[in-house]
């Protein structure tokens, strides 16, 4: 089982981990830092023993399609490890573009079951990061039953939604208040504290408890899931937090004092151990 990180910054020295993910600047949402293609090259030369992948997770618009082929031309010629893509246009230009590259199946809510995920498999796409939303059990089933590569999410603050829309700019203007482009905002039904953030390419909405995960990498580990992602966004003492993980996986998950020591992030599993249950809500008369 391989780790795969996110960082705020580009310091991957002293870290012990598989690979990187780079969030291409212009073309990905719901980073912190993005990069430019000669950044990612310069970071490639860098650490030429990680694996590199790279985020283009926005929804593609016409106007970006001119830069998305570029990009995804000098990315292939960098000999990267994949892709991470939310539009499905990427399926098409892999073909046109003749393109080498591997892609990462990253839709979200949609990414749930073996059988799609052997569709996409089946068009040509290597990895899937699996969606937050599906329990551990369910994870086991696509690693078990599908093609694909399979990647989870073990340690972030999870995003929930996205918006173009400049929603904190108009909601200052609207009170007649100083733009703050980060804020917490409390649901009234749920009581369930979330982090609201603007920048360039609009809104992200995360969950402001940290999803800890890592109870879990051990079960992980003997599903022989392929790659756990953790992303330091919020996470307190992140490069300690990678290196000791990676040490816990090298070490085939047996130490105990692990887990203790990472308690200290919060008990919440997010959607690990609870099933998402619809019913058909009755109409009262």
């Amino acid at each position: 089982m391989k780790l795969l990180i996110e960082k705020i910054d580009n310091n991957f020295k002293n870290l012990n981990v598989d690979g990187i993910i780079l969030a291409l600047k212009d073309l990905s949402i719901q980073s912190i830092k993005y990069y430019s293609i000669d950044e990612i090259k310069s970071i490639k030369e860098e650490y030429p023993n990680l694996e590199i992948f790279i985020k283009i997770n926005k929804n593609i618009m016409n106007k970006d399609l001119d830069l998305l082929k570029e990009s995804l031309i000098e990315l292939d010629k960098l000999n990267i490890n994949g892709v991470f893509f939310y539009d499905l246009a990427f399926l098409q230009l892999k073909k046109e573009l003749n393109l080498s590259i591997d892609l990462v199946w990253d839709q979200t809510h949609m990414v749930n079951n073996y059988k799609t995920c052997d569709y996409y498999n089946s068009l040509g796409v290597k990895y899937a990061l699996l969606s937050k939303e599906i329990t551990l059990n369910e994870i086991k089933t696509i690693i078990e039953k599908s093609k694909i590569t399979s990647m989870v999410e073990v340690v972030s603050v999870p995003s929930i939604a996205f918006s173009k829309r400049k929603l904190l700019t108009s909601y200052f203007k609207n009170i007649n208040k100083e733009l703050k482009e980060e804020i917490e905002v409390i649901e009234k039904v749920s009581n369930n504290k979330y982090i609201v953030m603007e920048d360039n390419n609009g809104t992200s909405f995360y969950d402001a408890n940290i999803v800890n995960g890592t109870s879990l990498i051990k079960d992980l580990y003997e599903m022989n899931c392929p790659y756990i992602i953790m992303r330091e966004y919020k996470i307190p003492k992140f490069d300690e937090l990678v290196n000791d993980t990676k040490e816990y996986i090298d070490n085939k998950c047996i130490d105990t004092k692990y887990i203790d020591k990472y308690k200290v992030l919060g008990d919440n599993t997010n959607f690990f151990y609870k099933e998402t249950i619809y019913r058909v809500k009755k109409n009262e008369k």
